[in-house]
């Protein structure tokens, strides 16, 4: 999955073309992420991701049946261009999503539907003469690359299985558009719209039927998660007051 975001350059990596290519793994690639407020996540991590960061939707548009989709993101930061939590050149928290631990490597579609591991070529972790080689002598993937392939595929299976989630919360009219209000130690008042978070009462008032489908499928698991993190709102205000006020001294 590309994010035009993150992935500013991908390049579909060819074993002639990038033959030479090598990685600097001792490099740090999420410098890239600093400017990110927010970022999709699969399914498969709202466990992980739940004890750290906000889980909220974004409306994704519509699939090819013309069903509406959304997509789950992680939030790092309140405003625009704000990550609260890669600071000082470091990711200060426990969990970081697939995709960003993937990075500068991502999985893309072809023109004729089949999958390639792409690059993102504006990194500078990566180097013609120095770091991890990506392909041996004979052009053929090292075992690091493969590594990198396998792992990138995954989430691109767990990225279809959470378009799918998204999709059916929004068939059952689990999600409604959301606003977060708040007002700084100095008076500025804060306000962040434009996410849809699970309505509850929807939810509250919900048949035996539609419970029971919710359980098999996994999605009230997911929702659960869900209402969990929005605690963790509170946690990126107070970092986003004491950033504030480090800036101000």
């Amino acid at each position: 999955m590309i994010n035009p975001e993150l992935h500013k350059k991908p390049m579909a990596l060819d074993r002639v073309a990038h033959r030479n290519l090598k990685i600097r793994r001792e490099m740090s690639a999420l410098d890239a992420t600093a400017h990110l407020n927010a970022f999709f996540i699969t399914a498969a991590e709202f466990a992980d991701a739940c004890k750290e960061y906000p889980i909220l939707f974004l409306r994704a548009g519509k699939d090819e049946q013309g069903k509406e989709l959304c997509a789950p993101v992680t939030v790092f930061g309140l405003l625009k261009g704000e990550n609260l939590v890669y600071r000082h050149g470091r990711w200060n928290a426990r969990y970081v999503p697939a995709l960003l631990r993937a990075y500068p490597f991502a999985m893309a579609p072809t023109p004729d539907k089949q999958f390639v591991v792409c690059f993102d070529e504006t990194s500078p972790v990566f180097s013609q003469t120095e770091g991890q080689a990506l392909f041996d002598e004979k052009g053929e993937a090292t075992p690091y690359l493969e590594e990198v392939r396998q792992f990138v595929e995954k989430i691109e299976v767990e990225v279809d299985r959470t378009r799918l989630a998204g999709r059916k919360m929004m068939e059952m009219n689990l999600l409604q558009d959301k606003r977060f209000d708040a007002t700084l130690p100095d008076g500025t008042p804060l306000s962040i719209d434009g996410f849809m978070a699970v309505d509850e009462e929807r939810l509250k008032n919900l048949n035996d039927a539609e419970v029971l489908e919710l359980q098999r499928t996994g999605l009230l698991a997911l929702l659960h998660f869900h209402m969990a993190s929005m605690s963790n709102i509170s946690r990126l205000l107070e970092i986003h007051v004491e950033k504030r006020a480090g800036e101000a001294k």
